[in-house]
């Protein structure tokens, strides 16, 4: 049993991460402000043994040093993750993706912390210069939020380059599932979800033939469990977790039509928006080698749980801004 400390946990990954860590025991500290994560997500949590809830900024150091008294391993997730806020507020963006990540780490670094756990993201790599991107790809972020999480994921490193501490970097690909919002940059496939259901058509950004990989929910809390137990074996070391796998966003689009049953409707097209990368599927290779992670769900499989989730969650959630 260890005491885990989570920051950003009332969001959509943070969350399920500590259902799963309450699941096998360990005590959970979830760290949120609110400004992203919502309290429904964890509301099934509170007066649970061995779960505490601190509401915080993730950039207040003395806040973060103190939390840390008696933690053995963080899962760092917290930050602005909106691609489309960050291109209105860039400096908000910055300030608390890199600010926060350099909190973190102090505070890891003061408290002699077993293990930190990073989230990075698929978008610090822009657009794919081949067919799948491998840890080695050059980093080429395009909007300020991947510059933002770029800075955090070298930053972490840095922190074991040059002091030894043992973090972990996870390069993650674009997960999906139940409680994700339809407000965001990442979550097109809630956005698809809530309009189709509302008999609207989804509306897509310029032609549609952008790829992702998407990652389901349950498997990526399973590669966030790996690295845990992989230790300092994977210290300073990214590891891109995804399937493999890409979709295009029109044939998200089609196939959310398909399994919502509404034949009737069609994709609209609008002009494209900035920052936006074209292409993206994992290399999974070092995943599977340093983890022994692969992907259990396939994308079908993952998306016709998410819609049979939806009815009676999703208006309830996703009717709140953030």
């Amino acid at each position: 049993m260890k005491r885990i400390l989570i920051t950003g946990g009332a969001g959509f990954i943070g969350s399920h991460i500590a259902d799963r860590l309450l699941k096998e025991g360990h005590n959970v500290l979830i760290l949120d402000d609110f400004s992203g994560g919502d309290p429904d997500n964890i509301r099934h949590l509170f007066g649970k043994p061995g779960f505490k809830l601190l509401r915080a900024d993730v950039r207040d150091r003395n806040v973060i040093s103190q939390a840390l008294h008696d933690i053995d391993v963080v899962f760092h997730l917290a930050a602005q993750i909106h691609i489309d806020k960050s291109i209105i507020d860039p400096v908000e963006t910055i300030d608390v993706n890199v600010k926060g990540t350099l909190s973190v780490l102090d505070g890891c670094m003061q408290n002699d912390i077993e293990q930190l756990v990073i989230a990075s993201s698929s978008e610090v790599y822009g657009t794919a210069m081949k067919p799948s991107i491998d840890e080695e790809h050059p980093l080429n972020p395009f909007s300020p939020y991947a510059a933002s999480k770029a800075a955090a994921d070298r930053l972490a490193f840095s922190y074991w380059k040059t002091y030894g501490m043992n973090v972990s970097i996870l390069r993650v690909f674009n997960t999906f599932g139940p409680r994700q919002r339809s407000s965001g940059y990442g979550g097109v496939i809630s956005i698809f979800l809530e309009r189709v259901s509302a008999g609207l058509p989804p509306v897509i950004y310029g032609d549609g033939n952008q790829t992702r990989d998407y990652l389901y929910i349950e498997d990526t809390v399973e590669a966030y469990m790996q690295a845990m137990k992989a230790g300092k074996s994977i210290a300073g070391c990214p590891i891109n977790i995804g399937t493999g796998i890409e979709s295009s966003i029109l044939e998200i689009a089609l196939k959310v039509i398909k399994l919502q049953g509404r034949a009737n409707l069609t994709p609209v097209h609008i002009e494209p928006r900035p920052g936006e990368v074209l292409r993206l599927r994992a290399n999974t290779k070092l995943a599977k080698e340093k983890l022994g992670f692969m992907a259990k769900w396939n994308f079908d499989e993952g998306l016709a749980d998410f819609a049979k989730w939806y009815p009676a969650h999703g208006v309830k959630q996703w009717s709140k801004s953030g």
